[in-house]
């Protein structure tokens, strides 16, 4: 049992044996070991994964000879236990945990004035970046229109659902969700409107296990439209990271986006000017492909209209290999984490996971007391 304990869940990141997922442990004389194990549900993806895992886990025990993993399905009490289990004993309410007072997870929520300018990529290194530092990150593909985000983690596998909550695929240490997941196969577009997108979003905060994070970054559709209203007054906490590039349409545009939070009191992390250089391929040179100096107007600017310091957080030069590991699901920062890209976007991310979040509105467990 000891050495079934060191087994997570592939999904819920929990010990197996904490999670009650160990039907029993059979042991015969010559060292034969039979272990059987419930999955929280039929056709489970990650099975295999299981599989292999408690098999490793168990031939390691001295005096094993060989080991043999069975599989049997909970019984709807057992999915409402733990369920139960899950939230803390809170039962099957629908409340977003990110937006309870007590919340220690810091939301950001990726915003551009327009499509094109990298916004999911930088979304997607930024999550990879803070996963390798041993954060425990979570990634919200909030673009339904445009969703990416599955591809560039390379996620192609279902969410599982227990009951009525929803286990989001994980890839490369990030728990990640998308309306992508529950489409048909295909490429077929999403023709939703306002209060479904809302509801949408709803469902991707509160009815998603994501376990206690310590990041969760959401890529917003470009704009300011439902969406981006929807997270406002869902996760009123929730920061800004707006993107841009050097190009000064580009950057009049991501001012637009940015002063939203002039509307919603949300506060702004910064801004991250992306693309704004190619290193020449023959010298030393910088080539500025898109113009200069869009990512610090845009900054100067929302200082300007908040009346609050918004920093220039970055400026992401350009690299092929960005745009290639976005399409073959390996984030830059993992593959090639030297490319001048990547440590731009280490950099980035390691500023955004140093800052202290508010204390407005945690529940510190203090309390006075009388002098004697």
């Amino acid at each position: 049992m000891a050495a079934l304990a060191t087994v997570n869940d592939p999904e819920i990141r929990r010990p197996i044996t904490e999670l009650d997922m160990v039907k029993s442990v059979d042991i015969s004389p010559e060292g034969a070991v039979r272990v059987a194990i419930f999955l929280t549900v039929s056709g489970c993806p990650m099975k295999d994964t299981i599989t292999r895992d408690v098999t490793g886990a168990v031939s390691k025990v001295g005096g094993v000879t060989g080991v043999s993993v069975e599989m049997d399905v909970m019984s709807q009490e057992q999915r409402k236990t733990l369920q139960t289990k899950l939230r803390g004993n809170k039962g099957p309410e629908k409340e977003i945990p990110f937006s309870q007072p007590g919340s220690l997870t810091r939301v950001f929520a990726v915003a551009s004035g327009k499509g094109g300018v990298g916004k999911s990529s930088v979304t997607v290194n930024l999550a990879a970046a803070m996963a390798m530092n041993g954060l425990k990150v979570g990634v919200v593909d909030a673009d339904i229109y445009g969703h990416s985000i599955p591809r560039m983690l390379g996620v192609s596998e279902r969410p599982v659902k227990v009951e009525d909550m929803i286990m989001p695929p994980v890839a490369h240490d990030i728990k990640v969700i998308s309306v992508g997941m529950f489409k048909p196969e295909g490429n077929t577009p999403v023709v939703w409107r306002g209060p479904m997108l809302d509801r949408a979003l709803h469902q991707f905060l509160a009815d998603v296990y994501w376990g206690d994070l310590d990041v969760l970054l959401m890529d917003l559709p470009p704009g300011t439209g439902d969406i981006a209203i929807s997270v406002a007054q869902r996760m009123p906490s929730a920061e800004l990271l707006v993107v841009t590039t050097p190009q000064q349409a580009a950057a009049e545009v991501a001012e637009r986006a940015g002063s939203i939070a002039v509307q919603t009191h949300q506060q702004i992390a910064g801004v991250i000017e992306n693309m704004s250089w190619l290193p020449c391929p023959h010298c030393d040179e910088r080539i500025s492909v898109f113009g200069e100096g869009g990512g610090q107007t845009v900054a100067d600017a929302l200082t300007r209209t908040l009346g609050a310091r918004v920093p220039l957080l970055g400026q992401v030069p350009i690299d092929m290999r960005l745009r290639e590991g976005g399409d073959e699901g390996k984030p830059l920062v993992i593959t090639d984490p030297d490319a001048p890209a990547a440590l731009e976007l280490n950099r980035i991310a390691a500023g955004l996971s140093k800052k202290s979040g508010s204390l407005k509105g945690l529940q510190l467990g203090i309390s006075p007391t009388r002098g004697r």
